[in-house]
């Protein structure tokens, strides 16, 4: 499923025309992006938790010539399932 089909199906199940159901989208993908960006976490009960992760500066190879590479240290988001999430999956 692409945006254009998340969106389609939003709008057929809340009863909005596309327009309000992608406005809807883009704006819960914002906040949530805002959120991450201060540094904050994003709990949605039922279904997950959005958060930054610290990942440490590594060492990886080059998989063209196998030479070394030096990778930084950097900040990434992460999605955590919750428990009723991953029920409903392997249900």
């Amino acid at each position: 499923m692409n945006k254009k089909d998340f969106v389609a199906a939003i709008a057929e199940n809340a009863g909005l025309t596309k327009k309000e159901a992608e406005a809807a989208v883009k704006a819960t993908f914002a906040t949530i992006e805002k959120a991450l960006v201060a540094g904050d976490k994003v709990s949605i009960t039922g279904f997950g938790t959005f958060e930054i992760r610290e990942r440490k500066a590594r060492s990886g190879k080059n998989p063209r010539t196998g030479e070394s590479v030096a990778i930084a240290a950097c900040k990434a988001p992460a999605f955590k399932p919750s428990n009723v999430l991953k029920d409903n999956v392997n249900a």
